[in-house]
């Protein structure tokens, strides 16, 4: 015994004996949207569909530094963490066959936009404030939340952001309040009709 115990989760279950679906083309998937949009976990169910490998942008960051986010913006603030964020991103963009979830801030520097654009798919995980509110609400782990109406800090984000996820996105997809296998499955042919200039 490995000491991992079997997933619970039914979904998972269920996308286990699914067949691995393979794209049209090798590209990276990148996934943008803000904090609580589900790029972790809508990217890691994607890419066991798709038989890619997973990556997510904060977490190859925290591996890479040895801390968490939090720590990295005590110390350097956000300039700093997006410096990083920036170098982690150029070096992980040029995987083929990937999918790569963003930090919901990835999309403000235009670097990252330009990357973005030129290696991948990108996919916008659109949700209103209120949804991403909801899920977000009780995560100590979000820096940009600490603030005295993190509700409105959510609103201001979404409507400063939200032209840039647009400026990058080849898909954008409403997630609602779908469960996350509805939304592989909706997302999985718009994909594979995606028409990529290799």
């Amino acid at each position: 015994m490995n000491g991992v115990l079997p997933s619970t989760d039914p979904e998972q279950h269920a996308e286990e004996h699914l067949p691995v679906v393979l794209l049209p083309y090798r590209r990276p998937v990148f996934l943008v949207g803000m904090m609580g949009a589900g790029k972790t976990t809508i990217g890691r169910s994607l890419a066991r569909l798709l038989g890619r490998e997973f990556l997510d942008l904060d977490h190859e960051i925290e591996g890479r530094c040895g801390v968490r986010i939090t720590h990295i913006f005590d110390i350097e603030g956000e300039e700093g963490f997006r410096r990083r964020e920036c170098a982690v991103l150029g070096d992980c963009s040029e995987r083929p066959d990937l999918v790569l979830a963003t930090g919901g801030g990835a999309v403000l520097a235009a670097e990252n936009r330009s990357v973005l654009k030129a290696r991948g798919v990108v996919v916008y995980l659109r949700a209103t404030p209120e949804e991403l509110y909801s899920r977000v609400a009780r995560d100590r782990g979000r820096p940009l939340l600490q603030t005295a109406d993190p509700q409105a800090r959510i609103r201001e984000l979404v409507a400063q952001r939200e032209p840039l996820y647009e400026e990058v996105a080849d898909i954008v997809f409403d997630t609602g309040s779908m469960p996350v296998s509805h939304v592989v499955k909706a997302l999985l042919p718009l994909l594979q009709s995606f028409e990529v200039n290799e």
